[in-house]
């Protein structure tokens, strides 16, 4: 029973992952660790399968080793980040403390970004 709600869930978070990168909107990062972490507790096979992907390669393979993220991936999810909380910066026009905490979690992500993970070269 664990082991089917872990694949659901690794689907479900592959899939959204998957929209992550084509849409502008949607994260693809959060998404895609997900799908890491629970096809990983799943099946063998599938984790071997997702950890193949060209998805997690460009986008997570070097972070989850520990090395960092090249400054292409990183522009990507700032990017991403930021026009999603650009959105709901304007959508939360009435809602001045609203406006407040999401531009602290901005600026966290930011500055966590740039100086919390390491920027690799792209030929690394």
């Amino acid at each position: 029973m664990k082991r089917m709600l872990y694949l659901i869930l690794g689907c479900l978070g592959l899939g959204l992952g998957a929209l992550g990168a084509v849409l502008p909107l949607l994260p693809t990062v959060p998404f895609l660790l997900l799908a890491a972490c629970c096809f990983a507790r799943s099946s063998r096979r599938l984790h071997r399968w997702f950890t193949g992907t060209r998805l997690y390669r460009e986008n997570l393979e070097s972070y989850v080793q520990g090395r960092g993220m090249t400054r292409a991936a990183k522009v990507r999810i700032m990017v991403t980040v930021t026009a999603l909380m650009t959105l709901g910066f304007i959508v939360m026009h009435q809602v001045p403390v609203g406006r407040v905490v999401l531009a602290c979690v901005w600026v966290f992500h930011v500055l966590y970004f740039c100086f919390g993970i390491r920027t690799l070269r792209e030929d690394a």
